[in-house]
C-alpha cells in the first residue's frame, strides 16, 4: 500500500466516520474509494466492514461516557439485528445494484419528507413508547434491518435510526447512540463470516478504520453537545444527498477520478 493509498483511506475514513456516527449512508465513499483502488465490489464490502467496526467502538464509547445510550432498551433491540445480520452475511443473493439504490432512494425520500413535515417527532423523545418493552413488532423490524445491514451495510443507519425514532420513541441524538451501539453488536460475526471466506483487505480497512475512529468521535461528540436540531439537519443534507446519488444526479465514482 502507498503513501497515497494510505492518506486517501485515513481522509475518506474521517469523513465517513462523521456521516456514520450522525446519520448514515457514507459507506458510499469508503466503498466507492475502496473499489477505486483496485477491490472487487465483495472485497470493498467487507473491507468495509473494518472500519465501520472501529468506528463504532469510539463512537459507542464516547456516547456511553456521556450516558446517552440506553443499554437495556439497546440490547432487546440489538440482538435481532445481529441474528438478522447473521443471515444476511451467510446469504447470497444476486440483487441488481441499481434497483436496490433506487428503492433506497425512494425509501429516503419518505423519511425525508417525515423530517421535514413532522420535525418533532425526531427532536423530542417519547417517554410512553421508550419506557415500553421490546414488542415482536421491534424484534422483527430489527431483524430485518439487521439482514440489510449484515447484507450490504450501506445505508442501515438511516434504518435504525428511523425504527428508533418512529417505533421506540428515542430523539435523534439518542437514536444515533442506540444506532451505533447496535452497529457494533452485530459488525463483528459479519466481519468473522467475511473473513473465513478470504474476502477482507485487512491493511486497507486497518488504515480506512484510522480514519472513521476519528470522524466517530468528533460526530458523537457534536451530537450531544449541539443537541437532536442539529442532528436533523445534518440528516436532511446527507439523506438529499443519497437520494440525488440513487436517482444518478451525483457520481461518487466520477468525483473520485476527478479528485484522484
Amino acid at each position: 500500500m502507498s503513501i497515497f493509498e494510505a492518506l486517501a483511506l485515513i481522509l475518506a475514513g474521517l469523513l465517513v466516520g462523521f456521516i456514520n456516527t450522525l446519520a448514515g449512508g457514507g459507506s458510499i465513499i469508503s466503498l466507492s474509494l475502496l473499489m477505486f483502488l483496485g477491490l472487487p465490489a465483495n472485497l470493498a464490502n467487507a473491507t468495509n466492514r473494518v472500519g465501520v467496526l472501529l468506528q463504532n467502538i469510539v463512537a459507542v464509547t464516547s456516547f456511553s461516557q456521556k450516558k446517552t445510550i440506553d443499554f437495556k432498551k439497546g440490547i432487546g433491540l440489538a440482538l435481532p439485528a445481529f441474528f438478522g445480520s447473521l443471515l444476511g452475511a451467510l446469504v447470497a443473493i444476486d440483487l441488481n445494484k441499481k434497483v436496490i439504490e433506487t428503492v433506497i432512494g425512494i425509501i429516503m425520500l419518505l423519511m425525508l419528507v417525515f423530517i421535514v413535515i413532522k420535525p418533532i417527532r425526531w427532536i423530542k423523545e417519547n417517554p410512553l413508547l421508550i419506557n415500553k418493552k421490546v414488542t415482536l413488532v421491534q424484534i422483527i423490524l430489527f431483524f430485518l434491518i439487521g439482514f440489510y445491514g449484515g447484507f450490504i451495510q450501506l445505508g442501515v443507519g438511516y434504518f435504525l435510526i428511523a425504527g428508533l425514532v418512529l417505533n421506540a420513541g428515542y430523539d435523534l441524538v439518542k437514536a444515533n447512540a442506540i444506532k451505533v451501539f447496535i452497529i457494533l453488536i452485530y459488525t463483528p460475526i459479519t466481519l468473522v463470516v467475511f473473513h473465513l471466506s478470504g474476502q477482507i483487505n485487512w491493511a486497507y480497512g486497518l488504515t480506512l478504520g484510522i480514519g472513521t475512529m476519528l470522524g466517530g468521535f468528533v460526530a458523537s461528540r457534536l451530537a450531544i453537545k449541539k443537541g437532536a436540531g442539529f442532528v436533523r439537519w445534518v440528516l436532511i443534507i446527507v439523506i438529499l444527498l443519497t437520494v440525488a446519488r440513487s436517482f444518478g444526479l451525483i457520481n461518487i465514482d466520477r468525483l473520485l477520478h476527478s479528485i484522484f
